[in-house]
Parts: structure tokens; sequence; C-alpha cells
């Protein structure tokens, strides 16, 4: 018996040129050391050549429009003043991709200047609506895994407003709770046993100015890193206040926190659902608001996946994994579950009927 083996087409390769037509351009859009390119083959399965300010481009016909549409818009970015980098790159694909929203319009539109030429910017759709939805209402929630930046642009929005004197002072508040740790078994006083709590808080806003301009509005009291709990009895006018890993809020803490609200003030609330450190049997305060304030006029609620990560490639395949694995363990329980009510054990065997 003869077998015939199918042969495998191969997908003919075609060519495309791109031509910058400035120097200084051409080797922004290259990135240092030709990342940009680099990451533009790695994603799209193509390969780049430079010579002079043109850009010779080889590979599958679909790839290859991608990459010259992708190539048109990072060009354009450039060309507005605006630089780009290796996970810029990646993040214009995926928007690209998606076919909303262009990368242009994205990046074009900054929150936040940090000095030095870099700029904050969303790189994603969600990340864009989040940032329109803080500028239009005086309280935004914003959830989704970790990396989506929420916390980044919440702050980035504060120093922006305190910038523009839309407020005179920025608050920045976390609940001390942390899975398997409680704050008396820490050493130090108060301020020392929730200030790791507050890390990641300081992190962000030294990341986003100069560290010295950073402690002088902390020491000024411009700027107010705290715990939750020093937030109750307060009333807070003229701020920007931003509640960070919000999902580990109580009911009775979360509404302590948005009733502190006052006059010409804005409160973005971040958190993660999926990640609740409360004891067990504790609803978090978190989901409990967006049960019930979902729909109030003048509050909105910007939700995040893991598309919209920008942190390492890997983060985002990390989440998708846990994500599969708890469907999976979510099923199986379900499916033990419906065969012990289909099958019930005997009268007399455990589980089952006293037998009579």
């Amino acid at each position: 018996m003869q077998v015939q083996r199918a042969q495998k087409q191969a997908v003919p390769h075609t060519s495309a040129k791109v031509d910058l037509g400035d120097n200084e351009v051409a080797q922004t859009v290259c990135g240092n050391h030709n990342e940009n390119l680099k990451a533009i083959e790695r994603r799209l399965g193509v390969r780049v050549g430079m010579r002079g300010t043109e850009l010779l481009l080889s590979g599958p016909p679909d790839q290859l429009s991608f990459a010259v549409k992708l190539i048109d818009e990072l060009a354009d970015i450039v060309r507005a003043g605006r630089p780009v980098y290796a996970d810029d790159v990646e993040q214009a694909i995926k928007v690209l991709g998606q076919g909303e929203e262009t990368p242009r319009e994205l990046f074009l539109g900054p929150v936040l200047n940090r000095g030095g030429g870099r700029q904050v910017s969303p790189k994603s759709i969600a990340q864009k609506r989040y940032v329109d939805a803080i500028r239009a209402h005086d309280i935004v929630f914003g959830i989704g895994p970790a990396g989506t930046g929420k916390t980044y642009l919440a702050m980035a929005m504060a120093l922006a407003f305190l910038q523009e004197r839309k407020v005179k002072r920025i608050i920045l508040a976390r609940p001390a709770v942390e899975a398997g740790e409680k704050l008396g078994f820490l050493p130090g006083d108060l301020a020392e046993k929730v200030n790791p709590y507050l890390r990641p808080l300081y992190d962000a806003l030294h990341d986003m100015m100069d560290p010295a301009r950073a402690a002088a509005l902390v020491e000024q009291g411009v700027v107010e890193v705290a715990p939750l709990a020093f937030m109750r009895g307060r009333t807070l006018n003229d701020a920007f206040v931003i509640l960070d890993e919000a999902q580990n809020t109580t009911i009775e803490q979360m509404k302590m926190f948005l009733t502190r609200l006052g006059f010409h003030s804005k409160a973005v609330v971040t958190g993660d659902i999926t990640q609740v450190d409360l004891p067990s049997g504790r609803q978090s305060g978190l989901t409990h608001a967006l049960k019930i304030l979902e729909g109030t006029p003048g509050i909105a609620f910007s939700r995040f996946s893991d598309v919209d990560v920008v942190r390492h490639p890997l983060v985002q395949a990390v989440i998708r994994a846990y994500e599969k694995s708890e469907r999976e363990a979510a099923a199986e329980a379900a499916g033990r579950s419906s065969a012990e009510v289909s099958h019930p054990s005997p009268p007399g065997q455990p589980g089952g009927p006293i037998a009579p």
C-alpha cells in the first residue's frame, strides 16, 4: 500500500519598502540597537532591514501589510515629538490588532510629562477610556488584573491635576491587609508597621517625578500617603484621592472612604477582585460597591483584562494560565457536586440516608 504525503505549501513571501524620510525619525523608530525592529520581527514574523532612511520588509502578505501600518503609526508618533520604545511597540501591535483606535490616537494624548522627554500616556484602549473617565467623573473605579496600569495612571492623573492647580493636594491610601500577615507581627511603631504596605504608592510617585521634589511635597503635606484607617472622620476638599488595592477593604471601610469626598475633589478606586486577601467569610467592599453603585450618575467603572497588561509580556501569559486553572477547578467542583446529587450513597453507607 502506497501512502502519499500531503505537500505543505509554503506561504509566499512579498516585500515592501517604507521610506521614513528623516535620519532622526528612522533611528528613533528603529530603537536603540534596533530593539524596536527586533520586536516587530519577533512578534509579526517578518524580516526588517534598514538602508539609510528606508526600511526594507519581507514576509507573508498579511503580516507584511500589518507591519507597514505599524511602522507608519510609529513614525507619526515620533514626528509628533514622542519617542517610542520596545514596550511601546508591543502595545502598539495590540492596539492596531484590535482596530478600534490607532496607536497615535492613544500615545499622543499624554497624561503627564515626566521630564527627560518621557511622557505618561495610555497604552491600550481600556487605559484611554480609564483616563477619559477620570477627567469626566468625580468617582472612578478601575478594576482589573495586575500590570494593567490602574494605579500608575491614576497617580499620573493626580499629579497632572496638581500641576494644573485643579486640586490642592493628593491623598494616596491603601488598606493595610496582606495575605498571611498581621500588622502586630511587624516590628516598630505604627508608621513603621504600615510603611511596607504603602511602598508601591511611593514607588509610583518617585517614578514620575524627581525624588527630592516628591519628598518635599510629602513633607509639605501636599502629597499624603497613608493607610486607609487614617481617612476616618475627615472631609477631603480640593483633593485628588486614590484608594489602591481596594479589593481588601471591608464594606464598612469602602463606605467610609467614599463618604470622605468633599467639594472640588476626585476619587479613584483601584483593585483586582480576583486577589482578595480578607479573612474567609468577609465580603470585599470593592465587589459590594460594584453591585450597588454601578449606574449611579457621576460614578464610572473602567474594567481591564489581561489584554491590557503593560508589564513583561509573560505577565499576560501568567494571568491567563491562572484564569484557566481557576475555571477548570470550578468546573470540576461543579461536576462533583452534580454527581453527588445524581448518585446519592445507598442507605446505611457514609453520606446516605439512615437505614430503617
